[in-house]
């Protein structure tokens, strides 16, 4: 079976990029291409608005590290990465 494109879904820890050494050692015999996603936990769901929070900000930041680590993944694979997509919420309305 030859793989034509490879969707690695990390949750940004350490072992991620066993998952994507493991993605680029499947692609690289059929020059697949090799996708990353990663969907965040929606934070507005789960506040409850006992303290004071600026959700925005706080949604912000941890978008532009998210950024910061999958464009770490993509550096760090030594295999070219197609797309890196990122969302908040349900896995399935973010796919």
């Amino acid at each position: 079976m030859a793989y034509k494109h490879i969707l690695i879904a990390v949750d940004l820890s350490p072992e991620s990029q066993l998952l994507v050494d493991k993605a680029v050692s499947l692609a690289r015999p059929y020059d697949a291409r090799i996708s990353l996603i990663h969907v965040d936990v929606n934070y507005s769901d789960l506040y409850t608005g006992l303290i004071d929070v600026n959700l925005g900000d706080m949604q912000k930041r941890i978008s532009e590290e998210t950024h910061a680590a999958l464009k770490g993944l993509s550096d760090a694979a030594g295999y070219p990465i197609s797309e890196t997509l990122s969302g908040s919420g349900d896995l399935g309305q973010v796919l």
